[in-house]
């Protein structure tokens, strides 16, 4: 996706002002970007696609506004030195009807309308439908929500609830804080008529979900159990990296969950159903906030990184919580991995379109189960906890991760990780070599 983020600036924060009307209803939005000029700049680009454009400030004076493509044009009225801190306000009507479709995991992605509102799954490159940004994942800065709803409905976004203050026309306005630095694609606001449910995790940690009003006691059963995954993830990778979460019930129809930062969203479904299939995602959608959160991806071809890390501990916990065991799971990945690497790229090496495909889900995780089997456990699980420690809070990639690999193992480990994460074929598996992969046949 080499259009999707760019260059020349830095984002310090987004504020977001939503006047939230109706479901599918066009609604008054403008969006304030605080940044700083990494280089002198006569003009720069935001993403941002649809929506209609009404009027662009920089540092309070008017400026020249282009569409090219889903890039916003924008030429201030004097030049930017390098270095200095400038504002952009962008006031645009916002569609909440625009989506885009892909054709692996992701389905349908933007804004995702519900019964009485929305949700937001952005993921990989969806901000641009919602609000002018920097959209890149390697590219994070912290956003302040300020959204006005009709008194009967709720706003829900990822961090902290600042204030909620009830306006003289009865409208609620809701303005919530990140706390922290976040990707766009790992933005999230829901709007809708939802019940708000507390509880804590490991050393007091805040768990609140969100819950459409009539989901609440069907999945209650499910979302209890967050203390117990939060437990249990943060024996094996430290404490949980962020100040808070929670889990909003995604009323949508969405064929997949989502790890929006400190909210993951988890189909209704899926905590309608069996136990298995529900701990599957909330402990796959929680690992997430460790890997692909907190660590954040250099470039979409370190997605690897993120969702094979996520189905790797996916597959750890259910291995002793009444799922399929881990070492069937990984066999059977196995035996299908030339087949995933022939039809969609090897794990490190996607294209565009087969970037969500199943070789960068238990293909991946596959990587990370070779590279126990390999090392031994005890090696992997210091490899695993130095990963997520040394990179909180900033941006990594393949190489920073086979480098951190072979210094914790103290030897070189690019020779066994190489021909996994970029070759033709599977490597046989360590350990396992009975293991056979089934031959391709086009």
């Amino acid at each position: 996706m080499p259009l999707d983020g760019n260059g020349g600036y830095t984002v310090r924060r987004y504020t977001l002002d939503f006047d939230w009307r109706a479901p599918r209803t066009p609604f008054a939005a403008g969006a304030t970007i605080d940044a700083t000029a990494t280089q002198a700049l006569s003009r720069f680009d935001l993403d941002f696609a649809g929506n209609t454009l009404r009027t662009v400030t920089v540092d309070g004076a008017p400026a020249r506004a282009v569409r090219e493509g889903d890039e916003l044009v924008v030429t201030p009225a004097r030049p930017i030195p390098d270095g200095a801190a400038f504002t952009v306000h962008v006031a645009y009507t916002a569609d909440p009807t625009q989506q885009r479709h892909r054709d692996d995991a992701i389905g349908s992605y933007g804004w995702m309308p519900t019964a009485d509102g929305t949700v937001l799954c952005l993921q990989p490159d969806g901000a641009k439908l919602v609000f002018p940004a920097n959209d890149h994942p390697s590219q994070r800065a912290p956003v302040t929500f300020r959204v006005t709803t009709p008194p009967e409905l709720s706003a829900v976004a990822g961090g902290r609830l600042v204030e909620r203050v009830r306006r003289p026309d009865g409208r609620i306005r809701w303005t919530y804080d990140s706390e922290q630095p976040v990707a766009a694609q790992l933005v999230q606001l829901a709007i809708g008529r939802f019940t708000f449910t507390e509880s804590r995790g490991p050393r007091g940690l805040p768990v609140r979900d969100a819950v459409p009003q009539d989901l609440v006691d069907g999945t209650a059963a499910y979302r209890a159990l967050t203390p117990e995954h939060l437990d249990w993830l943060e024996q094996r990778l430290g404490p949980y990296p962020f100040r808070r979460y929670g889990v909003l019930v995604g009323d949508t129809g969405l064929p997949v969950a989502l790890e929006t930062q400190q909210l993951s969203v988890v189909p209704s479904a899926r905590l309608l159903g069996d136990r298995v299939g529900a701990e599957r995602d909330l402990v796959h959608e929680l690992a997430h906030q460790w890997t692909g959160n907190s660590v954040a991806l250099r470039r979409w071809s370190d997605l690897w990184l993120s969702e094979g890390h996520a189905r790797f501990y996916e597959r750890l916990y259910t291995d002793t919580h009444g799922g399929p065991g881990l070492e069937d799971a990984m066999r059977s990945a196995y035996e299908q991995h030339d087949r995933w690497r022939h039809d969609d790229g090897a794990p490190a090496e996607p294209t565009e379109p087969s970037l969500f495909r199943q070789i960068r889900y238990d293909g991946s995780a596959l990587v990370f189960y070779a590279l126990r089997e390999e090392v031994g456990e005890e090696t992997f699980e210091r490899i695993e906890r130095t990963w997520v420690t040394r990179y909180q809070g900033r941006a990594a990639g393949t190489g920073d991760f086979i480098a951190l690999a072979s210094e914790v193992a103290g030897r070189d480990l690019r020779p066994f990780l190489t021909p996994w994460l970029y070759g033709e074929h599977a490597p046989p598996m360590p350990g396992h070599p009975d293991w056979r992969v089934r031959p391709v046949e086009d």
